[in-house]
């Protein structure tokens, strides 16, 4: 199943640490921000992109997974790709969040493994392979370094399309970064 870059939207976002909520998804703000992925999804697809990847990361791209899986139920087009670092990504996930995981892939039109075994550079080839893929990518960021920064630094050397929503302002419209 390939599918054109222009027709295609990548995710990046923040694990849980890096969120005012951490694991705390019963928290409004949590609520709001997975309403905004709901909502630039919903345009996305408007726009014309038909395809969406999560790299499977506990976490935002999670919320991203979810949400395009639910944006499928109404739009029978679309579809949602799982890319899986290696096989191992959650093996040391806390029970419930592997049980959340494996449900998504589950469900996923596509599921994608990157590499078979872990390596220190395995998240990196995975946020890549998103990017590659990509016309689009949204991201939840707030400014710290780490993977999202690496995938959102390797978006626009790539020229995609990149919308930013921020997890301290959830509710917020995402920001269009212009390049």
């Amino acid at each position: 199943m390939a599918m054109e870059p222009g027709r295609t939207c990548c995710f990046t976002g923040h694990r849980p640490e890096k969120l005012p909520w951490g694991l705390d998804e019963a928290d409004p703000r949590c609520a709001a921000l997975r309403a905004s992925i709901g909502r630039e999804l919903a345009s996305l697809y408007r726009q014309g992109y038909r395809h969406f990847i999560s790299g499977m990361a506990m976490g935002c791209d999670l919320y991203f997974a979810e949400a395009a899986l639910e944006l499928r139920e109404r739009c029978p087009d679309l579809t949602v790709e799982g890319a899986v670092p290696c096989p191992t990504q959650a093996d040391r996930w806390p029970e419930g969040q592997r049980r959340r995981w494996r449900d998504i892939l589950d469900r996923c039109d596509l599921e994608t493994v990157v590499q078979q075994h872990y390596d220190r550079y395995c998240m990196h080839r995975r946020d890549r392979y998103l990017v590659d893929r990509a016309g689009a990518v949204l991201a939840v960021f707030n400014g710290t370094s780490g993977g999202t920064q690496y995938t959102l630094n390797y978006a626009m050397d790539r020229g995609l399309e990149i919308l930013l929503l921020d997890p301290l302002r959830p509710e917020a419209p995402a920001v269009r970064l212009a390049l």
